[in-house]
């Protein structure tokens, strides 16, 4: 298991990527944290200094996705899928496909919530072990969690809209 920062992140299988973090918030807020285009334009960002000039939602089964970073010093690039199953505020399945590969993962994430705190796994299914590794290669898990740490920042200053605990 490697843990970069709060994010751990374990390889189940040759195929899969298990990504555990937990955040001081409602399930509610995370689940709208990862749908919603005003709240995640705020914080997935990965390291300083990238933005994100596009996001796309169309958050229904079939509908798609869309997600574009830029950096003045790097190579601007996106990714984007489909939404194939949405249970809010506890499951999000979509297929994720990066510009910089053919390959497509299947993502999985399931929040778990209890006492105002919120378990997220999300779990990312490639075609081949060698798309898992390369995914892992990029250094995927560090941006995550630079990531994950605006997410924290978002949270803390948002307040919830109806789930104060619970599941």
């Amino acid at each position: 298991m490697a843990d970069t920062g709060k994010l751990k992140v374990t390889t189940p299988s040759d195929r899969e990527v298990l990504f555990m973090r937990a955040f001081d918030a409602p399930r509610r807020l995370v689940f709208d944290a990862h749908t919603k285009p005003e709240l995640i334009k705020r914080w997935l960002l990965g390291p300083p200094g990238w933005t994100m000039p596009v996001c796309e939602v169309d958050l229904r089964v079939g509908g798609k996705y869309r997600y574009e970073w830029a950096h003045p010093e790097h190579a601007s690039f996106g990714t984007g899928g489909v939404y194939r199953e949405i249970a809010a505020p506890e499951r999000l399945v979509s297929t994720e496909r990066p510009d910089w590969t053919d390959g497509e993962a299947l993502c999985t994430m399931v929040l778990t919530g209890q006492g105002g705190k919120t378990t997220m796994k999300l779990t990312m299914f490639f075609s081949s072990k060698e798309a898992r590794d390369s995914a892992l290669a990029t250094g995927m898990a560090g941006g995550m969690e630079a990531s994950y740490q605006g997410l924290d920042e978002l949270l803390a200053s948002t307040p919830a809209q109806g789930e104060n605990s619970g599941p």
